[in-house]
């Protein structure tokens, strides 16, 4: 079968149409392409704001949790007596106290002048420590671990032991009457937190 010019021009409309229909469709497909490209791009930025938002909202409560967990632990200072002023007139009163409630032989203690623990301030708070020198005689170990035990759980200031030592004391002490079995001698720091000068 041939065609000629007759024929041609017969189908001419429809090739026309059917290249117009061709380039539409081509226009169509690469439209469609470009928004579909576009609209993984704004997905990828949508997912990367929700990753930074979540991240700072995951930053915002982990700092919310931490300043809730840092003013208890203010409050229980401050109820505590640790911060303020050092109380040794109360400090005393609670050594005699313990050494009356739990019957210690012989307690003997001394306080030095207090000292700052750090040059400068943190967080607007300056933190005090006055030594305290502690000799007893005791009839075991654990007199001592209750006494310290105690002037932790009582005191209006933070004890720390920074040296402690036992010595038995000799049998010729105890035969003649001393009832003690050991010696302790041991150094204590109380410490307490002052607002800085300066500080509101």
């Amino acid at each position: 079968m041939t065609f000629d010019r007759a024929d041609f021009s017969r189908i001419q409309i429809s090739l026309l149409a059917a290249v117009l229909m061709i380039a539409a469709g081509a226009a169509l497909a690469w439209f469609a392409d470009r928004q579909h490209l576009a609209s993984i791009r704004a997905e990828a930025t949508a997912r990367a704001q929700l990753n930074e938002f979540e991240g700072k909202l995951k930053q915002v409560r982990s700092e919310e949790s931490e300043i809730k967990q840092k003013a208890a632990l203010f409050s229980n200072l401050r109820a505590r007596g640790i911060i303020g002023e050092e109380q040794r007139l109360d400090w005393v009163e609670l050594i005699k106290e313990i050494r009356d409630t739990r019957k210690l032989i012989d307690v003997q203690y001394e306080f030095s002048p207090q000292q700052s623990l750090e040059k400068g301030s943190a967080g607007g708070y300056a933190f005090k420590s006055s030594a305290m020198r502690l000799q007893m005689k005791l009839l075991h170990e654990n007199d001592l671990l209750n006494f310290v035990n105690d002037l932790r759980s009582k005191a209006k200031a933070y004890v720390r032991v920074r040296s402690c030592n036992l010595t038995r004391i000799p049998r010729s002490a105890a035969a003649s009457g001393e009832t003690a079995l050991l010696g302790a001698d041991c150094e204590l720091e109380w410490i307490t937190i002052l607002p800085a000068k300066g500080a509101s």
